[in-house]
């Protein structure tokens, strides 16, 4: 979830809490989904020990593993009308699309973001903008690499429509790639999103495309490196 300021007056740590609060800082803690691929090599290194290197597979098995399911705090800016990246990774495409046909809404072109994920990004998404979840769907698909166009078509991927509180549609939509096979979407039908906050999760590699409503102004370009739920992405007409 995105972090939440200190409230006012609380006194700072000391001594042992504050190296704690040092590490906390500069370590992420761990996304959920990623418990049982750092348990598994972890449980390796233990019961093969005495095998220097079976442990140091396992160990280094799950130190990759725990880096991947990082899940870092964000906090996103305290702007009306903006639209924040929901993944870390560079900006593949902005340009223009009709959303996923699955969806029902319409063949016109809408303004779009598309941020491509290597193996080595953060790999949970957030959401770009706060409101109702008006649909989720999943649509099964290829596993073509995530940096290619014609992914966001053909690929396998999981879409949410969101409903802004002033009237504004947000749809933003999680797509598989060469190495991702799970898509993990934690949204529901008539969820109230907050901007920042965690909806969901793709495994190894992977792509988000956002589309936004005729008349958003879009600040980004392709090429540029995104933060999740930090990074602008567009303001809304």
């Amino acid at each position: 979830m995105a972090r939440r300021p200190t409230p006012p007056g609380t006194p700072d740590t000391t001594g042992v809490g504050h190296v704690v609060d040092l590490v906390r800082a500069a370590v992420p803690p761990l996304h959920p989904a990623g418990l049982p691929f750092v348990a598994v090599p972890l449980a390796v290194a233990v019961i093969g020990g005495r095998n220097k290197w079976v442990r140091r597979a396992g160990l280094a098995s799950a130190a990759a593993c725990a880096a991947f399911f990082r899940h870092p705090h964000r906090v996103p800016p305290n702007r009306a009308g903006i639209v924040v990246a929901p993944a870390d990774g560079e900006v593949a495409l902005v340009d223009t699309a009709v959303p996923p046909a699955e969806l029902g809404l319409g063949d016109q072109p809408l303004p779009r973001v598309s941020i491509f994920l290597s193996v080595l990004d953060v790999h949970v998404q957030r959401v770009p903008v706060s409101g109702t979840v008006r649909e989720v769907l999943h649509q099964p698909g290829k596993f073509l690499s995530a940096d290619l166009p014609e992914a966001s078509d053909a690929n396998e991927r999981n879409s949410i429509v969101i409903d802004t509180a002033d009237g504004k549609q947000v749809v933003v939509v999680q797509i598989a790639g060469l190495l991702a096979r799970r898509i993990v979407c934690d949204a529901r039908v008539g969820d109230l999103l907050t901007i920042g906050d965690t909806y969901g999760l793709i495994r190894f590699g992977s792509r988000v495309d956002t589309y936004f409503p005729v008349g958003t102004e879009l600040l980004v370009a392709p090429g540029q490196r995104t933060i999740g739920a930090e990074t602008v992405l567009a303001v809304l007409g």
